[in-house]
């Protein structure tokens, strides 16, 4: 009778505790998933500012179209990947390019960077780039936690069993992102 108990004890306490690894993983997953929810209603925002600021620059520079072909072009790529994918992370990559691109471009218009309608969508779009920024830190973050989470033993156990697989994350790929900016007065 007391050996049977002690195996009843130690086998509930072992499914309390995969079950205790099991939610934590499941949690720590939850978390990405907002965090990424968290880009994605700021990278939303941005696609919606673009159209605005390309009509507002081609108004000054008509003769500008293969900067605003190629911002459409990274626009249309980025709404069209899927959710957190590494395919979506690299299509907003782009993005982030092509309207660095476009800034280049603006700094040849004075009148232009008068406009109050562009000075208006350029905070907005600025606004909302460090917005993004701070995002894809927190989803970093939470990304390296879920990751080290199911990497880690016992834990790599479960989470092989119940296949739960790495969130990628967010990481500059282009060299012209890692460039450091040139100032001069």
């Amino acid at each position: 009778m007391g050996m049977t108990l002690v195996i009843v004890v130690v086998a509930a306490v072992l499914v309390l505790w995969v079950i205790g690894m099991y939610n934590h993983l499941v949690r720590s997953r939850k978390q990405v998933d907002n965090a990424w929810a968290q880009i994605d209603v700021q990278l939303k925002r941005r696609c919606d500012l673009i159209p605005n600021l390309v009509e507002s620059v081609k108004g000054y520079a008509k003769h500008e179209s293969g900067v605003f072909e190629r911002v459409t072009a990274a626009r249309t790529r980025a709404m069209a990947a899927v959710g957190g994918s590494a395919e979506r992370i690299a299509a907003e990559t782009e993005l982030s390019g092509a309207l660095k691109a476009l800034n280049v471009q603006v700094e040849a218009y004075p009148e232009l960077k008068a406009n109050a309608n562009f000075l208006q969508l350029q905070e907005e779009l600025s606004s909302t780039e460090n917005k993004i920024a701070f995002a894809r830190q927190h989803y970093n973050d939470s990304a390296t936690n879920f990751n080290t989470a199911i990497a880690v033993f016992p834990s790599n156990i479960l989470a092989g069993m119940f296949h739960f697989q790495d969130a990628p994350l967010w990481q500059i790929t282009d060299p012209a992102e890692r460039a450091v900016p040139k100032v001069s007065f």
